[in-house]
């Protein structure tokens, strides 16, 4: 059963703290950093699916969100909220578009280079691999770097923690079922297969499942004639796909 009624489509019921409020949903987002939290609310309200449609559908939010991110005076709690409800649109994923098409992968890579918070990079990974399941990521990711950055954070060198490595794997992942064979092909040359098959071995169910899967489809990428690397990491761990 849907919450919403058609007298709120242009104007959405927002919990904020103990209150009620009916203003604009951008009017919430664009409230400044000591408002009590907009996109803390949306993230809320996105739990429902009928909201992800219909907030998503607000080009103006997400044009908020995002550019909330590339301000770095914004305070860590805001760009967590931030990131936490554009992870929310992304779940819908007709609204993964729109966030290319505002600016959200650049703003995104940006921001896992360059911020190294507690939870920020696992946070926007997150997003950065939903975003990748759609057709428009493939040119946005490669203008942003993004499969590099994606391979650096799959190199165990760099300290990445095992969430942002999971992160990067279904992003790849989503990558490839997008139609990313060339960036899957790029970013062999920079050594992931090692990455991946770390996940294979030390994620998570969830992870293990992804990087198997990924793995198959870089193996399908290769011509090489020796075993397959897919094969021997999922005997090795006993892993069903």
């Amino acid at each position: 059963m849907s919450f919403l009624s058609p007298s709120y489509h242009s104007s959405l019921p927002l919990i904020v703290g103990d209150h009620f409020s009916c203003q604009s949903p951008t009017s919430i987002v664009s409230a400044p950093p000591d408002h009590p939290s907009s996109s803390s609310a949306l993230f809320s309200l996105l739990s429902v699916d009928d909201y992800r449609s219909l907030i998503g559908s607000k080009r103006d939010i997400i044009y908020a969100l995002v550019k909330s991110l590339s301000d770095r005076s914004t305070p860590p709690r805001s760009v967590k909220d931030a990131l936490r409800a554009l992870f929310g649109i992304s779940l819908h994923p007709p609204n993964r578009t729109a966030m290319v098409e505002l600016g959200a992968v650049p703003v995104l890579f940006s921001l896992v280079m360059r911020d190294v918070r507690v939870g920020i990079v696992e946070d926007a990974t997150a997003v950065i691999a939903q975003v990748a399941g759609c057709e428009a990521s493939l040119q946005a990711f490669g203008k942003a770097s993004g499969i590099r950055v994606l391979a650096d954070l799959l190199d165990s060198a760099t300290g990445s923690s095992e969430q942002t490595k999971e992160n990067a794997v279904a992003a790849l992942l989503n990558l490839v079922q997008s139609g990313g064979v060339e960036e899957v092909k790029y970013a062999m040359g920079f050594g992931v297969l090692d990455g991946i098959e770390e996940v294979v071995e030390h994620g998570s169910e969830k992870g293990k499942m992804k990087a198997s899967a990924l793995l198959k489809a870089v193996d399908h990428q290769t011509d090489d004639s020796g075993p397959s690397r897919f094969d021997s990491a999922v005997q090795h761990n006993h892993i069903s796909v």
